[in-house]
């Protein structure tokens, strides 16, 4: 299957820059914008991406269709898909890129699969890449390899392995580790202040953890504006984990934490909005200042 045409759900912060690089490169993308926001609209307008209105035609006009979305609508729109293919009977390569658990993404190729759809799991390690080796979108499943034709025009796809379900165990691992820890230490850092002690904590970081300061000071800045979708990678991470028989209560909790910040000002700000060079000592007093009672404390 030759690719030119690529059909992405949804153009928000990633998929915007996504077809933003594949549009530089030479490849067309496409959009089904009917009642999407007008922040949607305008991020598509921004990366060149074309508006055809419906997702029938979205399918119909697409090769391979990018699913980019919070996890709570990848099936919902997997679901969508087939059965628009099931409609038009068109071929097209279907591409998860969500942040799901494995069994989960397992679900979702055999919904997509059932149409005659071809499937494969990847998952986007890495910002959205609008600076050139900074993001890797990892690959798996049978015909994975398809989906390296994107090499030739901009992105860094690697395919890991054949089985479905591989590409997104590595994100949630990786998740895990990365916004995990953004998670403990957003929630250590309010406590420190509540306690009145952030100035001291803050010393002795930056003393004997340096490399950890520098992590923190670049990490919970971007962390505010997509603690929302946060939420979900969360918890699609602690079932993993339950899967697997390990606990699952400690990304419930990470989970709890990005729910809190998602309430704050800060956190319902847009990408666009955030203030990137904003202190970190001002973010962590915005959002001790602002979140809600102690979750803890409301289940008793």
């Amino acid at each position: 299957m030759q690719i030119q045409t690529v059909g992405i759900l949804s153009p928000g912060d990633m998929g915007q820059a996504i077809a933003s690089v594949l549009n530089q490169n030479g490849l067309k993308t496409i959009a089904a914008l009917d009642d999407r926001s007008q922040r949607t609209r305008q991020l598509a307008a921004a990366g060149n991406i074309q508006d055809v209105g419906s997702l029938t035609e979205l399918v119909i006009e697409s090769d391979v269709v990018l699913s980019v979305l919070v996890p709570a609508a990848a099936t919902e729109a997997a679901r969508q898909v087939a059965e628009v293919i099931g409609n038009v009977r068109k071929q097209i390569l279907y591409v998860d890129c969500n942040a799901v658990a494995p069994q989960k993404v397992k679900r979702i190729a055999q919904l997509v699969e059932s149409s005659g759809v071809i499937f494969v799991d990847a998952s986007i390690i890495g910002p959205p890449p609008r600076v050139p080796g900074r993001t890797r979108i990892y690959a798996s499943g049978k015909q994975a390899d398809e989906l390296q034709q994107l090499q030739n025009y901009g992105l860094d796809i690697r395919v890991i392995g054949d089985e479905v379900g591989q590409a997104s165990g590595l994100k949630m691992s990786y998740a895990a580790l990365t916004k995990g820890l953004t998670a403990i230490s957003t929630e250590l850092l309010i406590a420190a202040h509540r306690l009145g002690l952030d100035e001291q904590l803050w010393n002795e970081v930056s003393s004997s953890q340096p490399e950890l300061a520098a992590i923190l000071t670049r990490s919970i800045p971007s962390m505010t504006p997509k603690a929302h979708r946060w939420i979900g990678e969360m918890e699609e991470i602690a079932e993993t984990f339950q899967e697997l028989g390990l606990t699952e209560r400690i990304f419930y909790g990470a989970a709890d934490v990005y729910r809190l910040v998602k309430d704050t000002s800060l956190g319902k700000e847009t990408p666009e909005e955030c203030d990137r060079d904003r202190p970190l000592r001002d973010i962590i007093t915005t959002l001790s200042d602002e979140a809600a009672p102690s979750l803890l404390d409301e289940n008793g």
